[in-house]
């Protein structure tokens, strides 16, 4: 038995997020398209005699029990009573506060590293169940393959996901309170919404201009008014040249999907001299099979 693992946590895009009602404790019901691409955080965890001892290449990043990854390393131990500790070591390089799951998928990496190395041989499903008690995002990023997401974000489908397309990711210099995001959106004030039956369907068909025609998402409706910078981010993408531009999550990063790496290249460093926090990335469409 290896003590020490270490693994890939990818960042997602949303590829569709229409929400469809709201229910009585201020939760808002969603279907959403989650779509897995290749910038990633690298987690390291270590078997150790005991207690949660968590390390991270940024500083303003909380390592006691503040910190998503030592919730999902408490539960494990708690839930599957491990007699023992691990040390975490998180080289972020997903953006923080940007919609692109960065916590979430940390989290997800922890508890699939833990159930690696201490043999537990739980399945895919069952650490889905339970990482649902840690954040919304944290059961899709357990397999990161491409999923529709329904209810508060808990329920999943495996469908199929773009790929092999290249993408370009931009951050402005601002974060987003996901809370703020869902508790100033109204029905109401909703221009486009995408038709996410129709997305699945031209997913599964490779119909890249039904993809592209169908892809929205509705909480551009209040991010844009709260912060225009956000909008500012997708119109240039499209000016630039790509085939459909979309805010991810709550915002504030905005994608670009191209049509050949040299275009995505290009889109990349024009935004690149602007804005620091811009990567250009691949689909990844589940974890590395060697994982």
């Amino acid at each position: 038995m290896d003590n020490k693992l270490k693994l890939k946590a990818y960042g997602k895009i949303n590829l569709g997020i229409d929400v469809v009602d709201k229910l009585p404790n201020g939760y808002h019901l969603v279907r959403m398209i989650m779509q897995s691409v290749d910038l990633y955080d690298e987690i390291m965890v270590e078997k150790i005699d005991e207690g949660i001892h968590i390390e991270t290449n940024l500083d303003y990043l909380p390592t006691g029990s503040g910190n998503i990854c030592h919730k999902s390393a408490n539960l494990m131990i708690e839930r599957y009573k491990l007699d023992c500790g691990f040390k975490i070591s998180i080289n972020k390089n997903i953006p923080v506060a940007a919609g692109l799951a960065g916590g979430s998928t940390d989290a997800a990496t922890v508890m699939v590293a833990i159930n690696k190395i201490m043999n537990l041989n739980i399945s895919d499903e069952e650490l889905m169940e339970i990482a649902v008690d840690i954040g919304a995002d944290v059961p899709y990023c357990i397999k990161s393959s491409p999923m529709l997401a329904e209810g508060v974000g808990e329920k999943l489908t495996p469908i199929k996901g773009l790929e092999n397309q290249w993408i370009v990711i931009t951050k402005p210099n601002i974060g987003v309170s996901t809370k703020d995001v869902y508790g100033n959106f109204k029905f109401e004030n909703v221009e486009k919404k995408p038709d996410i039956d129709v997305l699945i369907s031209a997913l599964e068909d490779k119909n890249y201009s039904l993809i592209e025609k169908s892809m929205e998402n509705v909480l551009e409706s209040v991010t844009f008014d709260l912060y225009p910078i956000v909008k500012d981010i997708k119109g240039k993408m499209h000016e630039y040249g790509a085939q459909k531009s979309l805010m991810s999550g709550s915002g504030p990063s905005v994608f670009g999907i191209f049509k050949s790496y040299d275009k995505a290249k290009k889109v990349y460093k024009k935004f690149k001299k602007l804005y620091d926090q811009t990567y250009l990335v691949k689909t990844v469409n589940g974890r590395d099979s060697n994982e």
